[in-house]
Formats: structure tokens, C-alpha cells, sequence
């Protein structure tokens, strides 16, 4: 089975922002051309689910209004990392102490004392484990789908590799698909 990971259009927020669990609109014209594009390339029999953030739900529901078929269901574990009292902050404004503290700890390291790169990936470990179980109920040959964030979807990039624990900032991929496309990994 495959798992689809759709990251969401790009978000309202100006550049250089941190906001991963800011919950943001996202560009109304690049939302309906990522999901003209996704309801073209989706097959026929899929489970969706999708980060409660709107700018996720934004793309699910516009996804559905093309493909009825295609309902969602939110689910949490699939939002983008929690960087607590850093949410909404300039990168270039917070203090590169700070940033030193995350590398040198990075999979411990409550970046802005909410949640660290860890508890990310055990999330998502979770949420993939039940993908793969929704695949298997029943005889289901669905794929599976997920409307997410780039976090997410390197957390679950380093889990198709075996990856489920991260230690230092030079584990974590550094490359991230655009905003509004996809990616497929074998569940």
C-alpha cells in the first residue's frame, strides 16, 4: 500500500516566520490549484486525513469538493511541530543561544518549550502505524492519505527509512517538498 503526503498551499504569513502550529489560512488561488492537481493524480479508493490546521483543512476541503469521494477526517497527530512561545516570531529574531540549545539536543529539545523534534516523530510513528493498520482491516487495498506539513512528512521520510530516533540536527532531512505537492512512500 502507499501512503500519499500532501504538504498544504502556501500559507498566509509573511516570509521568514515561524509557525508550525500557528494556525493559518492558506493562499485561497494555490489552495484550489493544489487540489485541481491532486484530484487529477489521486486514484479511485483512498483514506484521508488531514492536519486539523487550516491551512490543511483548506486543501482537504477543496480536495473533497472535487472529489466527493474523498472525505477526511482530521487527525492531530499529523500537525506540524509545536515551537511553543516561538510560534509567530521572525527566524532572524530568535536568539541564536536559543538555536544552539535545540542542535546540540535536537531530539530532546523542547524548541520554545512545547514540543521536541522527538515527540514529533513518535506522533507520526503512531499515525503511520494506524495507516498502515486501516490498509490491512478488512481486506482494504486503499492507500492511505495524508494533507500535512513538511515536518511531518520528514518525520515520515526518516520512518520509511527505519529512522525512529533522532539524536542530532544532522539526522533530520533538510530538504523539504514545495508547498501543494506530493510525495509517495510504500506503507
Amino acid at each position: 500500500m502507499t501512503l500519499w503526503l500532501v504538504r498544504h498551499a502556501q500559507p498566509l504569513v509573511a516570509p521568514g516566520v515561524c509557525y508550525g502550529a500557528t494556525d493559518l489560512k492558506s493562499d485561497p488561488h494555490a489552495t484550489q490549484q493544489a487540489a485541481l492537481a491532486l484530484a487529477a493524480a489521486l486514484p479511485q479508493a483512498l483514506h484521508v486525513r488531514s492536519s486539523p490546521l487550516r491551512r490543511c483543512t483548506d486543501l482537504a476541503g477543496a480536495l473533497q469538493a472535487l472529489r466527493p469521494e474523498l472525505a477526511y477526517r482530521t487527525d492531530a497527530r499529523l500537525a506540524e511541530m509545536d515551537f511553543g512561545y516561538w510560534e509567530g516570531w521572525h527566524w532572524d529574531r530568535i536568539g541564536r543561544a536559543e538555536i544552539d540549545r535545540w542542535t546540540a539536543a535536537f531530539g530532546s529539545y523542547r524548541f520554545g518549550g512545547r514540543e521536541s523534534v522527538q515527540m514529533l516523530l513518535d506522533r507520526v510513528s503512531s499515525a503511520r502505524r494506524d495507516a498502515a493498520a486501516l490498509t490491512a482491516k478488512g481486506g482494504s487495498r486503499a492507500d492511505v492519505l495524508w494533507i500535512t506539513h513538511a515536518g511531518v512528512i520528514r518525520a515520515a521520510a526518516l520512518l520509511a527509512q527505519g529512522i525512529d530516533t533522532v539524536d542530532g540536527a544532522d539526522q533530520w532531512p533538510f530538504a523539504a517538498i514545495g508547498f501543494g505537492q506530493w510525495q509517495r512512500q510504500a506503507l
